[in-house]
C-alpha cells in the first residue's frame, strides 16, 4: 500500500491509496490519517488506485470519519471504483461514509 498526501490548502488535505488496506497495513493508513487530521479540516481519501480494503481497513475509516466529525471537520471518500463501492454497501459503510 502507497498513500501520497496532497495540502489542497491550509485547512484541506487529499490522501490518495494506493493498493491493498488489510490487517498488515491498515495501521500505516491509520496513522497517516491521524497526521493530517490535526490541522485539518477537511480530509478526502482518493480511492480510485485502492483495490481490496478489508474489515481492518473499514475500522480505520470509520474511525477517521467519527473524528473528523467530533472535531466538526469533514471526512470524505472520492473515486471509488465498483469493486469498493460493492464492499461498502455490503457492509453498511455506504450510508455512514460521506462517498463522493
Amino acid at each position: 500500500m502507497n498513500v501520497t498526501v496532497k495540502k489542497d490548502n491550509a485547512s484541506a488535505v487529499t490522501m490518495q491509496v494506493e493498493g491493498r488496506v488489510d490487517t498488515t497495513t491498515a495501521p500505516e493508513l491509520e496513522n497517516e490519517i491521524k497526521n493530517v487530521m490535526t490541522d485539518a479540516d477537511k480530509v478526502s481519501l482518493d480511492c480510485e488506485k485502492l483495490v481490496y480494503i478489508s474489515s481492518a481497513g473499514l475500522r480505520v475509516l470509520l474511525s477517521a470519519h467519527k473524528a473528523m466529525a467530533k472535531k466538526g471537520g469533514t471526512f470524505e471518500v472520492c473515486k471509488v471504483s465498483d469493486d469498493i463501492m460493492e464492499i461498502f454497501e455490503i457492509t453498511g459503510f455506504s450510508r455512514i461514509l460521506n462517498i463522493k
